[in-house]
């Protein structure tokens, strides 16, 4: 055990947990099963965008030199009522063509006004101000055909799937989804909905890390829990490393007698280190079983989510080059007095509110690593450094839960 890492900082266990790598493979899907997704190469835009000069108003296009001197009188020689439409219109010297939002502008045009400044009579119409050079969209001034749009790594939000289809992209390249085995130990646990008895619980970890693990684009599978015992951690792990790119425990691996993963890590398993400077969540470890990484996080249930959203999410953006989902982050001012730990990053869970002017930070609720409510019922964590004191009126780093 001496050569294993021991209590190491947020920063060393990162740092160590990204030295182990994984294979990812790239498939591609079609856009609709894009979202939430990561890019796997550089997407070059296949169009222009606008694809040709179109009207931002609905109103006229006309010559600017026509309009200099408003109010103008113009005749109007014809419509173009939409993009794509087909259409021979060239201005002169004194004409102007009712236009469209999204419509191609007619040859000769440089200037377009919205139709609330202009009055019609007939075939005139009349300008009551200069024309608007500004409400045209120019060729490209988007995006640029060939140019890249989105980089490899990119997740793909709902904005940039969208982007992805105004590049002319009816599928993409994508890093396919990991598979990542949830395993809740423990032989007090009992599935919800099962009745329970005198010292038993509902297990809850692995609902919560399987929606941790969805938010990152990947696929979870939960298994059923399984009790104490060296043997039946030991079969589970030999049988998931085989269909699995990442195995996530929860419980069994602290100090004490029945902490059997920990165990089997160190006698059997290729561990990299045990416990880190993080409250709530000190006794999680990293190592490889059978080639297969594997994150063991502690029982408690507030544990197991900081350690997810402090070391394991960051170590899977990281090995599938991934630039998000990332974790959204501000500042507070706090409302009330807390507690941070003389050696250790603390995360306290707190209400924000907006006064209108900046966010203040109350700590309302008990923070035992055991209370799933304290985040549930919580807005933020707030981000404690080790031995530093905190006064009400001090600006902290929150993470939003």
């Amino acid at each position: 055990m001496s050569e294993i890492p021991y209590f190491v900082n947020l920063q060393q266990a990162i740092d160590i947990c990204n030295k182990t790598g994984i294979q990812t493979m790239v498939e591609r899907v079609g856009l609709d099963e894009c979202h939430g997704r990561i890019l796997a190469t550089d997407l070059p835009s296949l169009v222009n965008d606008p694809p040709f000069d179109n009207s931002a108003m609905d109103g006229f296009a006309m010559r600017y030199e026509d309009t200099t001197n408003p109010p103008t009188n113009l005749n109007v020689i014809g419509t173009i009522q939409a993009a794509g439409q087909e259409d021979n219109i060239s201005l002169k010297a004194g004409e102007a063509v009712r236009i469209m939002t999204g419509a191609p502008m007619p040859n000769g045009a440089d200037a377009i006004l919205q139709i609330e400044l202009t009055s019609m009579e007939g075939n005139v119409v009349t300008l009551q101000q200069e024309g608007m050079k500004n409400f045209i969209r120019r060729t490209g001034e988007n995006l640029k055909q060939g140019d890249v749009a989105l980089q490899a790594g990119t997740h793909l939000t709902p904005s940039k799937v969208g982007l992805c289809a105004t590049m002319g992209y009816s599928s993409l390249p994508v890093v396919k989804k990991l598979k990542v085995a949830i395993i809740s130990t423990g032989d007090e646990l009992k599935q919800p909905g099962d009745e329970l008895n005198r010292g038993e619980i509902y297990e809850s970890n692995s609902f919560g890390l399987s929606g941790l693990v969805r938010w990152l684009g990947h696929e979870p599978t939960r298994l059923q829990c399984i009790g104490d015992t060296l043997e039946d951690i030991r079969n589970t792990l030999n049988e998931v490393s085989k269909t699995h790119d990442l195995i996530l425990t929860s419980g069994g691996v602290s100090m004490g007698e029945w902490d059997f993963v920990r165990k089997i890590m160190e006698e059997e398993g290729d561990l990299h280190f045990w416990r880190i400077k993080l409250r709530p969540g000190s006794p999680p470890l990293f190592g490889i079983w059978n080639g297969t990484p594997i994150f063991g996080l502690p029982g408690n249930p507030v544990s197991s989510h900081v350690v997810f959203r402090m070391l394991v999410a960051p170590w899977i953006r990281n090995a599938t080059s991934a630039d998000g989902p990332i974790e959204a982050k501000s500042f507070a001012k706090l409302a009330t007095k807390v507690k941070p730990t003389k050696d250790s990053l603390t995360l306290r869970r707190v209400s924000i509110e907006n006064n209108g002017l900046e966010l203040i930070a109350h700590q309302k609720i008990h923070q035992g690593s055991g209370n799933l409510a304290s985040i549930a019922h919580s807005d933020a964590f707030l981000i404690l450094q080790p031995g530093k004191q905190y006064s009400i009126g001090d600006t902290v780093e929150v993470m939003f839960v």
